[in-house]
C-alpha cells in the first residue's frame, strides 16, 4: 500500500504544476483544451466547459494541451482564446506558473509544518545515507535513508548539542581497506553491516592523499523529533527561505554533477521517488511534508532550466520574443523542442534504468 502513496505523491506534484498552467491561462483568457493527470488515452474524462479534464493509466506525467500552443500547430488569427495570440507577457507567465506554483506549494507546506510542529532544533544531526554507487561492498548492504548510528560500535553523529562532532569521511580514511563495522537505524530498527571501503582515486587527485569511500552519499540531517517553536512569524520567514536554500543546494549538486564530483547514480526519477516516498511513510508524516516540500522544488526548478521541451526551453524563446519584439522562427523552435524531448526520453530511460538498479 505503501508504494501506492509513493505513485499519490507524484500525482500530487503533477496536479500542483500542471494547476499552475491552467489557472494562469483561463486568467489569461486562453482556451484549455485538455487536463490530463498521466499519460495515454484516458480511462476517466469528465468535461466542464472548455475543458476535458481526464485521469490516464501512465502515472508519471501530465499535461495542459492549450489551444494553439504547440509549436506549428493552425491557429486561426481572429481566435483571441488561442495561445499564439495572446499577448507575450500572458504566454510567458503561464508557462512560468507551472514552476513557480510547485514553489509555492512547497512554501506553503513548509509553513503548514514549521507553524505546528516548529522546525528542528539542529542540536542533534545523525549522518543519513541518500544514495548508494554500485561498483562498491555497501551495495545492497546500505540503503538510502539509513541513519548511521554507529561505527565499529561507537556512536557518531553530524552534530551534537549543536556542535560538530563526527567526520564521518576522516572516519572512513583512517580505516583503510580494513572492514568497517556500520550500524543503521532502518524503519527503527539496529541494522549492523560489514563494509569495506574502496580508494577512489578520483578523490586522491584531487585531494593529493589517498582517500577511501564506501561508495554512499551522506548529509547531516537534524532528528525531527527535537523540534523548536518559532511561531508564525518565525515560520512564514523559514517557508520563504526553504524554497531558495533548497534552490542552491540543488544547483550545487547539478554543478557537480557536471563536473564530474558527483556520479549519475544520485539522480532520481520516478521509481526512486516511491521508493523514497515509501521510506518516508515508514518513519511518518513528518518525513512525507518534508519530502513533499523538496519535490516540489526540485520539480519546478528542474522545468525552469533552460532547456529545449522544459518550461525553461519555452521561456527562453518568450524572452527572446520579448527583448526583440518578433517571433522566433517557429521551424527552428519547434525542432529544437522535438530533439528536446528525444533527450528528455532517453535521459528518463537511463534514470530509471539507474533507480531500478539502485533500489531493486
Amino acid at each position: 500500500m505503501l508504494w501506492i502513496g509513493g505513485i499519490l505523491a507524484i500525482g500530487l506534484l503533477i496536479v500542483v504544476h500542471e494547476a499552475g498552467h491552467f489557472v494562469v491561462a483561463r486568467w489569461c483568457k486562453m482556451r484549455v483544451d485538455t487536463f490530463s493527470i498521466g499519460f495515454g488515452p484516458g480511462i476517466f474524462k469528465r468535461k466542464r466547459g472548455d475543458t476535458e479534464f481526464q485521469l490516464a493509466p501512465i502515472p508519471f506525467g501530465g499535461y495542459v494541451a492549450i489551444a494553439g500552443m504547440n509549436v506549428g500547430d493552425e491557429v486561426d488569427r481572429d481566435d483571441l482564446h488561442a495561445y499564439p495570440n495572446r499577448p507575450v507577457w500572458q504566454r510567458f507567465l503561464t508557462i512560468f506558473a507551472g514552476p513557480g506554483t510547485n514553489y509555492l506549494f512547497a512554501a506553503l507546506i513548509a509553513f503548514g509544518l514549521y507553524s505546528v510542529t516548529g522546525i528542528p532544533s539542529g542540536a542533534t544531526e545523525y549522518w543519513t545515507v541518500s544514495a548508494v554507487s554500485e561498483g562498491f561492498d555497501a551495495a545492497g548492504k546500505l540503503e538510502p535513508g539509513d541513519r548511521v548510528v554507529a561505527i565499529d560500535g561507537e556512536k557518531v553523529y553530524a552534530r551534537l548539542d549543536g556542535k560538530e562532532h563526527t567526520d564521518l569521511p576522516a572516519v572512513i580514511d583512517a580505516h583503510g581497506e580494513n572492514a568497517i563495522e556500520v550500524t543503521v537505524l532502518r524503519a527503527g530498527e539496529p541494522v549492523t553491516v560489514s563494509v569495506l571501503p574502496k580508494l577512489d582515486n578520483t578523490i586522491s587527485e584531487k585531494n593529493g592523499g589517498p582517500r577511501y569511500r564506501l561508495g554512499v552519499a551522506i548529509a547531516g540531517v537534524p532528528d525531527v523529533t527535537e523540534r523548536v517553536d518559532v511561531g508564525i512569524g518565525g515560520a512564514a520567514k523559514r517557508a520563504v527561505i526553504y524554497p531558495v536554500a533548497q534552490t542552491a543546494l540543488i544547483i550545487d549538486h547539478l554543478g557537480d554533477l557536471i563536473s564530474g564530483d558527483a556520479g549519475l547514480d544520485s539522480l532520481g526519477g520516478p521509481v526512486k521517488i516511491v521508493s523514497a516516498t515509501k521510506q518516508a511513510f515508514d518513519r511518518g508524516w513528518i518525513w512525507v511534508l518534508q519530502l513533499l516540500m523538496f519535490l516540489n522544488v526540485s520539480l519546478g526548478l528542474i522545468n525552469l532550466l533552460p532547456l529545449p521541451a522544459l518550461d525553461g526551453g519555452r521561456l527562453v524563446f518568450l524572452g527572446y520574443e520579448m527583448a526583440t519584439r518578433r517571433r522566433a522562427n517557429p521551424k527552428v523552435e519547434a525542432t529544437v523542442h522535438m530533439v528536446g524531448v528525444m533527450a528528455l526520453l532517453v535521459l528518463m530511460v537511463l534514470v530509471t534504468w539507474n533507480d531500478i538498479a539502485t533500489v531493486f
